[in-house]
């Protein structure tokens, strides 16, 4: 899996090089500050999804590709606002100084704003199936909109704090932040392959319940990882959950019970690909291979 994934990524890496505009476009600090960002490193996990998924259709991947890097943008947006001091306040993201350390928290706030925005330009100008085009831009910005990634990112600030509450309403609490702060784009990452690859209703429902069941656990595992990592593994500070009194699993649950959710949760994503039999290994491969990430 290692291999695969990091042909995945190079292939990915080279096609955001090539979407984004160059650096010297003026005005060049706005475009320095997106490439930073965006061609930082990262696991390119939402991306590499989307072309596995396309793969399982018998989808090229240059047709799934212009989709995969609007998800990196959108991601790499999301990244940029969550370091801002207003919300996680962090110094490093992949082992670097997060973009308003690098570029001033005014241009780090625009970057990701230019990001966003340029991740639908590209849907709109890259994808071949233009029947398609429509709804991926609907289907990103739900999951990138309140309905998804930013009213997690609400629900997170929100629920600071607050361990006080009923812990049953906690953990519905914090099963809603993950739904839509982390699974709401990975699920959206499968879904927009099936959909540019004309898949059948039947497949499109079983693509997206492994997507969030996934998603579930990628954000179970990283809340674990921020107890348990590193910042030489992590490539940020480690332990900012707790500093900030984060609800999370581990503070909820403890080590154990998050890593027996994460296991639930990993089965009921290998689960769902039962319909297609051993086409979809690849994807089966890649729910193991998250479960025991270290970064």
């Amino acid at each position: 899996m290692d291999k695969y994934l990091s042909q995945k990524k190079a292939l990915i890496n080279q096609a955001l090089n090539k979407y984004l505009p160059p650096a010297t476009t003026f005005p060049k600090t706005i475009h320095q500050a997106m490439r930073y960002s965006l061609l930082n490193g990262g696991k390119r996990l939402r991306a590499i999804l989307a072309l596995m998924t396309g793969e399982l259709f018998g989808t090229p991947n240059n047709k799934i590709m212009p989709f995969a890097c609007a998800l990196e943008m959108a991601h790499a947006y999301s990244l940029i606002h969550d370091d801002l001091p207003a919300m996680d306040d962090d110094d490093f993201r992949r082992g670097k100084p997060t973009c308003h350390k690098a570029f001033g928290e005014a241009i780090a706030i625009l970057a990701g704003d230019a990001l966003l925005t340029y991740s639908f330009q590209v849907i709109a100008d890259k994808i071949q199936n233009k029947k398609a085009i429509p709804v991926l831009i609907s289907e990103l910005a739900q999951a990138a909109g309140s309905a998804g990634m930013v009213g997690g990112q609400v629900l997170d600030i929100q629920n600071e704090n607050k361990r006080h509450v009923n812990r049953n309403n906690l953990y519905k609490i914090l099963r809603q932040m993950h739904l839509r702060k982390t699974a709401a784009m990975i699920t959206v990452s499968a879904r927009g392959a099936g959909i540019i690859s004309n898949t059948t209703n039947k497949e499109l429902t079983s693509v997206t319940s492994y997507a969030r069941n996934l998603g579930l656990a990628f954000q179970v595992i990283d809340d674990i990882l921020d107890v348990s990592g590193s910042k030489k593994q992590l490539g940020k500070t480690p332990g900012k959950d707790a500093k900030l009194h984060k609800l999370t699993y581990p503070a909820l649950k403890g080590l154990k019970a998050s890593y027996k959710e994460a296991d639930y949760l990993i089965k009921q994503a290998k689960n769902s690909l039962n319909c297609f039999g051993k086409r979809a290994d690849k994807l089966r491969e890649l729910a193991d291979y998250l479960l025991t990430r270290k970064t």
